[in-house]
């Protein structure tokens, strides 16, 4: 085959206060910048991403892949038009190209997308995309997707693509492999045809910390997919859902493929019914930041106590800048007590220009404008700085390499603390140690690591970790789903586990 491959990623938080515009996804981060042509290749060989999974399995295959496009920005609110629309140009006018070129004709396309990107003008980004691809590729040419686990899976996802396959791990560790899972699906259908489709939405909403897959009922209704695919289904998928945006397709589905209907109906009915019935086992609960930073300190020496900042995570579309946890941090007076990212370029910047070993007094974090406890006022000494540029140790962020600009690790003058805080220049969800290990903590000596992530964090972080406990500091990406201001869900879907329903005003 001569597959067409491309990818554009955005997760929307609809609550957060930041739009991503075009250089959100032209500026590398913890994963590579815009990039066209062949140069997609190189940026991504050896990364754990989708599009790098499928090209190494179509290439050992024996298949052409012919790169148009890859980017990706870091979780906000809205996409911009301009943003979309430029990216989305460079997809369709590197489609149309192609299926001109009759010397060479395109067999297949498939693309590498996240599934809960909303933007100014569409709630349902991805739809928008597939919908513009289809317009140059035709409705009988395959096309395989690929999806991030927090995928708002929507009906006109289901009927554009051929076949979609979503992350089956939190963290997200299989996503090459989810990427790789597209290639048997092009092939099946370039030999027998597409197949039977069945999608289905869960009645109820779970917030991101209760979709952990490696604790209850997630592992189990997980562990359901290989069965049902050994049982008959060409494929079948969970969509946990992405809570933090407010359109009308928010929350959790399944789907399923096979050679009938019957047989896709079949397990995607199986799979509808065990996650109802599974409503009551979610545990959506944190802890409140005074009594964490208290209850860690109580805990014996040894591993770190690691405690999830849920609400402030980047990877959620939050702002990374919020100071809750610092105040709690400070004033139970913690020991030994380390914090990662946050977000404030000035800051970061003015402890460049004074360099290590200095003292300066300034306000950190709370600039954004979203929910928080506004700036930490304080005085700070220098103790480390970086330029941000580091490869990733960890499973998740394997074979990327962080390009996070001006870094610096702040001690907190303040009497009976004992406080450190990374500080960066860009925004960037702390699930790999080395954002801490790099600019020179030792994480097994301290006594408490605060990390602002959800659950991404739980695969570099647990083995080290003592206990996790996960903490609800105000931020940008809620925790408690019956709290949230929504406007556009479809009416009854209930917000949370056994939550109350939602009813439009």
């Amino acid at each position: 085959m001569r597959i067409a491959i491309a990818g554009f990623q955005h997760e929307t938080n609809t609550f957060a206060p930041m739009l991503a515009d075009l250089a959100a996804f032209e500026r590398a981060g913890a994963w590579p910048g815009l990039t066209q042509g062949e140069a997609v290749r190189d940026a991504v060989v050896g990364i754990n991403l989708s599009i790098a999974g499928f090209i190494a399995a179509a290439e050992a295959a024996g298949h052409e892949v012919v790169p148009i496009v890859w980017c990706s920005a870091e979780p906000s609110s809205f996409v911009t038009d301009e943003a979309f629309d430029t990216v989305t140009t460079i997809l369709t006018d590197g489609l149309t190209a192609l299926c001109a070129d009759s010397d060479q004709p395109l067999d297949a396309v498939y693309l590498d997308l996240h599934g809960a990107m909303v933007t100014q003008s569409y709630q349902d980004g991805e739809g928008e995309v597939l919908t513009r691809v289809r317009r140059v590729i035709g409705m009988q040419m395959p096309l395989a997707v690929s999806l991030d686990l927090h995928v708002n899976l929507t009906a006109k996802m289901v009927e554009l693509a051929d076949v979609v396959t979503i992350y089956r791990t939190y963290p997200h560790l299989d996503m090459a492999a989810t990427g790789a899972r597209c290639l048997p699906l092009l092939e099946r259908i370039l030999e027998h045809g597409k197949p039977a489709k069945a999608f289905a939405q869960v009645p109820f909403m779970v917030p991101l910390q209760a979709q952990y897959t490696y604790m209850e009922p997630n592992t189990a209704l997980y562990g359901l997919l290989e069965p049902l695919v050994a049982g008959g289904a060409w494929s079948a998928d969970i969509a946990s859902g992405f809570p933090p945006a407010d359109i009308y397709d928010a929350g959790p589905a399944v789907v399923a493929y096979g050679g009938d209907q019957d047989a896709a109906d079949a397990a995607m009915s199986a799979l509808l019914a065990a996650y109802i019935e599974a409503e009551s086992s979610f545990d959506p609960s944190v802890m409140e930041p005074a009594e964490a930073v208290r209850n860690a300190m109580q805990q014996p020496p040894g591993k770190p106590m690691v405690l999830a900042d849920v609400e402030d995570n980047p990877g959620a579309g939050a702002t990374s800048d919020t100071t809750g946890m610092l105040n709690a941090l400070v004033d139970g007076k913690a020991q030994g007590a380390v914090l990662a990212l946050l977000y404030d370029p000035d800051v970061a910047e003015q402890a460049h220009t004074l360099g290590v070993g200095a003292q300066f007094s300034a306000a950190l974090g709370g600039k954004c404008g979203g929910p928080g406890d506004g700036s930490f006022a304080g005085r700070f000494e220098v103790l480390a700085l970086s330029d941000g540029r580091f490869p990733f140790t960890g499973q998740m962020y394997a074979g990327a390499k962080a390009e996070l600009g001006s870094m610096a690790l702040l001690r907190v003058v303040a009497p009976g603390a004992d406080v450190r805080v990374v500080v960066g220049a860009q925004r960037c969800q702390c699930l790999d140690q080395a954002i801490f290990r790099h600019i020179g903590v030792d994480l097994d000596s301290a006594r408490i690591v605060v990390v602002k992530s959800t659950v991404h964090f739980r695969a570099d972080f647990e083995p080290i970790a003592q206990q996790v406990w996960t903490v609800r500091a105000p931020g940008a990406h809620p925790s408690r789903l019956d709290t949230v201001d929504y406007k556009n869900l479809r009416p009854g879907v209930r917000l949370g586990p056994n939550g109350p329903a939602f009813a439009r005003a």
